[in-house]
């Protein structure tokens, strides 16, 4: 007699050996989503169904989880859960049938998200700068992409500096590099715009340009970005929510940089308004000037004029003063002078008096200096008269 266990266990093995790994549509029912990570649902038909698991390990790889009612096909394995005695099928890999399946539901679900946060409106969209002087690039350095971005920037503009910063782009954990290369590149100050770009596939190949992580980055870099994925069919969420969308990797390159005629044309274009700006400017700045002056001259003029009102009153009341003075002294000076006249022995000299001159014009004052026959001058108030001593006389003061 068989226990139980060794009947399913048996069963399994037979179950295993004889059925090889398959495809198998249906209509999904009863998705569930374990704590462990494993997926449990129900595949069926209008007349059977048939019991499911697809374990966390292959459950990862899903770009999104099924909605109950969606057509799909699993690919697996039979076998079945000895515990329980269950028959199902261990599903390795779980698609949508119709057009790209889960990864279009994936697509649609994440838009929608980032639509009702305002991300895809396009009145966020930034402008371009016209001639950058230094652009970057996000993608695989080992890509077909890179080199189609470089051979279009050197034949248009070889002045231009690019910065490249590599990334993966494709394959798990892609969208996390993808995101870090543009946070860091957008974000060094070293570029003006940047461009995102990889070659054509799948929408699962360029599953990377549509996650979050991705999109959330293009967002927030500082500087525009380009988004230059896949073919000119290919629309991805960083399309949606680049700034500008470019069909493939150079059309991106040739929207980032203009050739010499777009420059020179810049250029010839340039010239007219930089001289009206010139001469506003001159005008501007001579209008300043001049009322600048103005302002001056009568600021000068308030603070000079009481001053000079005030020196004008000084200057007066010193004149006043001086003349004040002047009169006094010139009175002064002419007491002095008539006393001094007064004295003076010239004035003696016009009362008729003469003063007795020896030699030397020493004056002869008393008789006693007199010799008879000396010679003398006789000064008298216009000049000099000679005389000789003929007598001397000496008279009693008494």
């Amino acid at each position: 007699m068989w226990s139980v266990s060794h009947v399913n266990r048996s069963a399994r093995a037979l179950l295993e050996s004889r059925f090889s790994a398959f495809w198998v549509g249906g209509e999904l029912a009863n998705w569930a989503r374990a704590r462990s990570g494993h997926r449990y649902f129900t595949l069926k038909d209008d007349r059977a169904q048939l019991r499911c698991v697809m374990w966390r390990s292959d459950a990862v790889r899903l770009p999104t989880e099924p909605e109950d009612g969606m057509n799909v096909r699993c690919f697996g394995s039979l076998t079945i859960y000895e515990a329980r005695g269950e028959y199902q099928l261990s599903v390795k890999k779980l698609e949508g049938e119709g057009e790209e399946g889960l990864w279009r539901l994936a697509f649609d679900r994440i838009k929608r998200r980032l639509e009702t946060e305002g991300l895809l409106d396009p009145s966020r969209k930034r402008t371009l700068p016209r001639f950058p002087r230094a652009v970057g690039v996000v993608t695989s350095p080992e890509g077909a992409a890179l080199h189609d971005v470089l051979t279009v920037i050197r034949r248009r503009a070889p002045w231009t500096r690019v910065v490249i910063r590599g990334a993966r782009v494709q394959g798990e954990g892609a969208s996390r590099e993808l995101a870090d290369a543009i946070r860091v590149l957008g974000g060094s100050g070293e570029v003006e715009v940047l461009i995102v770009a990889r070659g054509g596939g799948s929408l699962e190949d360029l599953w990377a340009f549509n996650e979050e992580p991705v999109a959330r980055a293009i967002t927030e870099c500082p500087v525009p970005v380009i988004s230059g994925v896949g073919h000119e069919v290919d629309v991805t969420i960083a399309d949606l929510v680049a700034d500008v969308r470019a069909p493939t990797p150079s059309v991106a390159a040739e929207t980032a940089v203009h050739d010499r005629d777009a420059l020179l044309g810049a250029l010839q274009e340039i010239r007219p308004r930089l001289a009206r700006g010139l001469r506003t400017q001159t005008q501007r700045r001579r209008q300043r000037l001049e009322e600048s002056a103005r302002r001056a001259t009568r600021a000068v003029r308030s603070l000079v004029g009481p001053r000079r009102v005030a020196l004008e009153r000084r200057g007066n009341r010193m004149a006043s003063v001086m003349r004040s003075i002047l009169h006094d002294r010139r009175e002064r000076l002419g007491s002095l002078a008539a006393k001094v006249e007064a004295l003076s022995p010239l004035s003696i000299l016009g009362r008729g008096y003469a003063i007795p001159l020896a030699s030397g014009a020493r004056v002869l004052r008393t008789a006693s200096q007199f010799q008879v026959g000396q010679r003398f001058d006789l000064r008298i108030v216009d000049g000099r008269v000679s005389c000789e001593t003929l007598e001397v006389r000496e008279e009693n003061q008494d």
